[in-house]
């Protein structure tokens, strides 16, 4: 933030001018004292949080009907800009970290988190080579260890035993990441010219940013097979039916590539039979990604780790630890077995970045491990996060969440007019209004009828801004999906968030 001052040299002419030397740019005192501000705003926030509307309640172009439609020529104090902020920005906000947000899946903040973004943005290192910041590359791929450990990967998975992790922004990017290292250690066998027979495989519940990757990748669309689940396998992929889409087009030419299976999907937190998948995809030399963006956090409790069997077998593994790991947007870590594939799809040398370092071989560069060349020092929160708090508290907040889900479910357990709609296995609860509760009430016999109800309800829900949830639809059924895990969380905004879904169908049921 520049200071303000009048040019000594010259009569005061009644106008400001700006220092933009970098004493001012970046004054030590002065970012203290904005600091300490700003530390305020957001401790303030987070004790207030509850007493704005959980989904934003403003109309689409708002912003732009109060806001200037050219930047100020002269400075404005950080004050004023942060009255701005919460008279302007705030009503534009869905507050994410809210404790009646229940929405898509958590996207977690801590002190810790927080602290460590800080002291990433204040350093500011760059650090795309060993050279360009040692401690940036060493502390990721110790932190990347530490972490892997703790979800009990195969050692083939670290640094320690020949693999490695990365920490790179969101999980569309490590898919891409991993496509085009399959793509290109398959083209390097058939040749190039082959990449229009090379197939890649999902379920209908694999997150949908697979389908984007698969784009990029320049894979063909009409190479992507996305296969059906049902609710007899709780919508997790069928090994079965993997097979014999697998036989089917090797029959026809085509080259299987690829296979991504999910731990928790976004849908229904539904998760694949791993072993067996990663069994039959290796018979035919595809490579397994493993999708544990949402789920794989909890694997660092014991009890959740059985969902991880068979990631022995597969050849890349990823979790979101800004999604249940409290680290705060983005932090996607990726493993992989086999590293020298990542990074030869991946690597670039320009003459300009060479340094004996790199030339060594001895030194991890990790511009060779994602789509961009810059990263930022994204290890220091993760890190923050696993001292700060402790194996043994992680794992007890991750419990707490659970805890509060199986509650909810007991909730609506209890009221006829409700049904539970997918298993539960984590901390998200998929339910609905009944069809024989509306045949009761309403008299609706359409399950097109019911579906409508239940997303009527929702919105109805969402627009009052006293809580925040999704949906989805799955085999037809339209559900409505509490995702609980936001930091502030407790028992009592579960029991509010029942008491307000409650009265909303009570008004819709005509109770």
């Amino acid at each position: 933030m520049g200071t303000v001052k009048t040019n000594p040299e010259h009569e005061f002419d009644g106008q400001l001018s700006i220092n933009t030397s970098g004493s001012t740019l970046l004054d030590p005192e002065e970012f203290r004292r904005q600091g300490h501000m700003m530390v305020d705003f957001l401790a303030d926030y987070f004790q207030n949080i509850e007493k704005y509307p959980v989904r934003s309640q403003v109309e689409p172009g708002y912003l732009k009907k109060i806001l200037p439609d050219s930047a100020p020529n002269q400075p404005e104090s950080i004050e004023k800009i942060l009255e701005d902020v919460e008279r302007d920005i705030f009503p534009g906000l869905t507050h994410w970290q809210s404790p009646n947000f229940f929405a898509y899946f958590p996207c977690i903040s801590s002190t810790a988190g927080i602290l460590g973004e800080m002291l990433s943005a204040g350093l500011n290192v760059v650090g795309f080579s060993w050279i360009a910041s040692p401690a940036a590359t060493e502390l990721e791929s110790i932190v990347m260890d530490w972490l892997g450990k703790l979800i009990c990967l195969p050692k083939t998975y670290l640094f320690s035993g020949g693999g490695g992790g990365v920490i790179q922004s969101t999980t569309c990017e490590v898919m891409l990441c991993t496509i085009v290292a399959a793509r290109d250690q398959m083209l390097d066998k058939v040749g190039r010219e082959n990449i229009d027979k090379l197939v890649v495989y999902a379920s209908d519940q694999t997150h949908f940013s697979f389908q984007k990757s698969v784009k990029i990748s320049g894979i063909r669309l009409e190479n992507f097979r996305v296969i059906p689940t049902t609710k007899a396998t709780e919508y997790a992929l069928c090994p079965e039916l993997l097979s014999a889409t697998i036989q089917q087009d090797i029959k026809v030419g085509l080259l299987p590539l690829f296979l991504c299976a999910t731990v928790g999907t976004t849908s229904t937190t539904a998760v694949d039979p791993l072993k067996p998948l990663c069994e039959i995809a290796k018979e035919y030399g595809i490579w397994v990604h493993i999708d544990a963006a949402y789920a794989g956090s909890a694997c660092i409790c014991p009890e959740f780790q059985h969902f991880l069997d068979g990631v022995e077998i597969a050849n890349s593994f990823s979790l979101n630890a800004h999604k249940w790991l409290f680290s705060t947007l983005d932090s996607c870590c990726l493993w992989v077995k086999d590293r020298n594939s990542l990074t030869k799809a991946l690597s670039t040398t320009p003459e300009c970045l060479r340094n004996e370092a790199t030339d060594s071989k001895e030194v991890i560069d990790y511009k060779d491990w994602q789509i961009s060349l810059s990263r930022r020092f994204r290890a220091l929160k993760l890190w923050l996060v696993l001292r700060s708090y402790g194996v043994v508290n992680l794992r007890n907040f991750i419990r707490s969440h659970v805890k509060m889900a199986k509650h909810f479910e007991e909730l609506v357990a209890m009221d006829e007019r409700f049904e539970i709609v997918a298993p539960r296995n984590f901390s998200m609860v998929c339910f609905r209004v009944s069809p024989l509760a509306l045949q009761k009430n309403l008299k609706f016999v359409d399950e097109d009828q019911v579906n409508k109800f239940n997303a009527h309800l929702l919105e109805s829900i969402n627009s009052c801004g006293k809580i925040h949830m999704t949906h989805a639809v799955v085999g037809g059924v339209y559900m409505i999906r509490i995702a609980i895990g936001a930091p502030l969380t407790d028992y009592f905004h579960i029991n509010m968030a029942w008491d307000v879904i409650r009265n909303h169908a009570n008004v819709m049921l005509k109770v």
